[in-house]
């Protein structure tokens, strides 16, 4: 069990470090916007990963909350980029 929680935890920081590059180098706002809530994604894979191993279900209200926020920042994005698109 151990090899598997050291190997998810690589990937996951692997992941996050390129998105975190993509953040800084992306080329548009949309990128940049994307690249976020990717990261928020990884943050509540790894918090989730976390409990899981744990066994632990206090974790959930913020998985929750974590989740509606990212839902709500990319409809938020998406809406402030669809009105600033040239027609």
């Amino acid at each position: 069990m151990t090899a598997v929680a050291v190997t998810v935890t690589v990937l996951l920081a692997v992941a996050g470090g390129l998105t975190l590059t993509r953040i800084i180098r992306g080329p548009s706002i949309l990128d940049r916007a994307v690249a976020t809530d990717v990261l928020l994604a990884i943050v509540v894979a790894a918090i989730a990963t976390e409990a899981a191993y744990s066994r632990d279900a206090t974790a959930l209200p913020v998985l929750v909350v974590l989740a509606i926020l990212g839902f709500v920042s990319s409809v938020s994005v998406a809406r402030f980029a669809a009105r600033k698109s040239p027609k």
